[in-house]
């Protein structure tokens, strides 16, 4: 259909809206045939991509989930050890002096 437009520079649309014989004719030898058009092809191979795509995605997303858990106490232990020493240098120095050598 896309070559018949383009070889009588109507537009597709055009074509398969004012002639629907041609499309139905058209659908019907391809059907005979039993062939895949090659946008479907493509579409298809396209889509089967994009579905591993997205389950590789999910399977990194699962691992960084499971290794997350032991970061954040790491950084909490961090954090309250941190606000321990800052509190222990707002107490005032003793004055302690050494009596050796």
């Amino acid at each position: 259909m896309v070559a018949l437009a383009i070889g009588t520079q109507v537009p597709r649309n055009a074509l398969t809206q004012r002639h629907p014989n041609l499309r139905n004719e058209f659908y019907a030898r391809v059907q005979e045939r039993g062939a895949v058009p090659d946008v479907e092809a493509r579409l298809r191979s396209t889509i089967v991509k994009l579905k591993e795509t997205i389950a590789n995605k999910n399977e990194e997303l699962a691992r960084l989930r499971e290794g997350l858990p032991a970061p954040v106490r790491v950084l909490s232990q961090l954090t309250a050890e941190n606000e321990a020493l800052r509190q222990q240098l707002q107490l005032p120095t003793p004055n302690v002096i050494s009596l050796g050598p």
